[in-house]
């Protein structure tokens, strides 16, 4: 008996980067993962400020140096944009989980409330802790 000769078929390519179209949903979902691994981050700069505290006057001397500094106050802003981002994110995947916000427009809308909002937050907070120091 002759072996039955398949012809080759090549395997279907997966879609990659280059085909997809980059949407605000899709903008939102990458920043709120790299904010979430980003806080990793600003809960070390919260120890270190907190070891600092505790281990006396010279040691929080630096860091309260550092975070007083031009510097240090650009990394708290960061920081304060990718805590209130990612708090905003979790907001709008909170309100998904009740069933709520899955059609274009709600999608679109919350994903720019996201971005928009967190600037919003973090303006308003620097400038409310500014103003009362």
């Amino acid at each position: 008996m002759a072996p039955t000769v398949r012809p080759t078929v090549a395997p279907p390519l997966s879609p990659h980067l280059q085909i997809y179209r980059w949407t605000w949903t899709m903008a939102m979902s990458v920043f709120h993962r790299i904010t979430g691994t980003a806080l990793y981050g600003g809960t070390a700069l919260v120890a270190i400020w907190l070891v600092a505290l505790a281990s006396g006057p010279a040691a929080y001397g630096w860091v309260a140096w550092f975070f007083g500094s031009i510097i240090g106050k650009l990394v708290l802003f960061v920081y304060t944009w990718i805590l209130m981002h990612h708090m905003l994110g979790g907001l709008r995947h909170f309100i998904w989980d009740f069933g709520y916000g899955f059609d274009r427009e709600q999608r679109m809308g919350l994903a720019r409330a996201t971005l928009i909002g967190s600037v919003i937050l973090t303006v308003l907070i620097w400038a409310l802790a500014l103003t009362l120091r």
